[in-house]
């Protein structure tokens, strides 16, 4: 400890200036200090410890109280290194060190920074079993209606295998009747005297029937009824040439007489 901090020390713990300027002499000529500038101090502290700084301010003259008051003050500032095993044993006098202080915040906020990192782990842990869980169930759902898709495309073949084998039959009994009214033609029967007017050839009745209709079904449930066949049985949706055509031209045959 220099005279420069020795006389500060003094004027802090309340000494007169002349006091602290005659005991800062004293002590320059007992070498408990040095002359300011002359001894640089390797660490930030200015006392040893306790023990020091109370016989310093008993040998200025401070009273007990005020001295552990400022005593303790410099140890909270970090002045003093450490305490004495002479010093006054007082509950206010911190037994622990200015490094000793910062140990212990330290150690405090790394606790702190480790509670809030576990606790964002936990926030992420959380948040990826909710994305697991959801994409589990999106696969889920996707497996689902996939399954549906292929299920309704199975009952759209089946429906249109069993319209073309309808189609087919219906193609079937119109070749057998043709055949039949070819052979009684040429048995010498003669063939029933065609009707000029093709509204009175067919009646709607007829048309429901083909189409399996109720006989309540207007002209225009009719011509729906044909347009769905012919959808389905058109060669560019994968029907059959020829009965898309038988189909086409009972359509024909309708509307005109609708038409007409």
């Amino acid at each position: 400890m220099n005279t420069e901090e020795a006389f500060e020390l003094l004027k802090d713990a309340g000494v007169a200036e002349d006091a602290g300027i005659r005991m800062v002499r004293t002590w320059l000529r007992e070498r408990k200090v040095n002359f300011e500038g002359t001894v640089r101090r390797k660490s930030g502290y200015i006392l040893k410890d306790t023990d020091q700084a109370f016989n310093m301010l008993k040998e200025a003259g401070v009273n007990e109280a005020v001295a552990v008051q400022t005593v303790r003050r410099w140890l909270r500032d970090g002045k003093i290194q450490s305490i004495g095993q002479e010093s006054p044993k007082v509950p206010y006098l911190s037994t622990q060190t200015p490094a000793s202080h910062n140990s212990s915040d330290q150690e405090r906020l790394i606790r702190q920074l480790q509670a809030k990192l576990k606790a964002q782990d936990e926030h992420i842990n959380g948040l990826e079993q909710l994305h697991q869980s959801s994409v589990k169930t999106m696969i889920q759902q996707r497996e689902k209606l996939n399954k549906e898709i292929l299920h309704l495309e199975k009952e759209r073949s089946q429906l249109q295998h069993e319209t073309k084998s309808l189609l087919q039959e219906n193609l079937h009994l119109r070749s057998e009747i043709l055949k039949l009214k070819d052979e009684l033609y040429k048995g010498g029967k003669k063939e029933p005297e065609k009707i000029q007017d093709s509204r009175r050839m067919t009646s709607p009745n007829d048309y429901r029937s083909k189409l399996g209709l109720s006989k309540t079904a207007t002209h225009k449930d009719i011509l729906a009824g044909y347009k769905s066949l012919l959808k389905v049985t058109h060669p560019d949706h994968g029907g059959n040439q020829a009965a898309f055509q038988y189909i086409k031209n009972d359509y024909d045959t309708f509307r005109n007489n609708v038409k007409g």
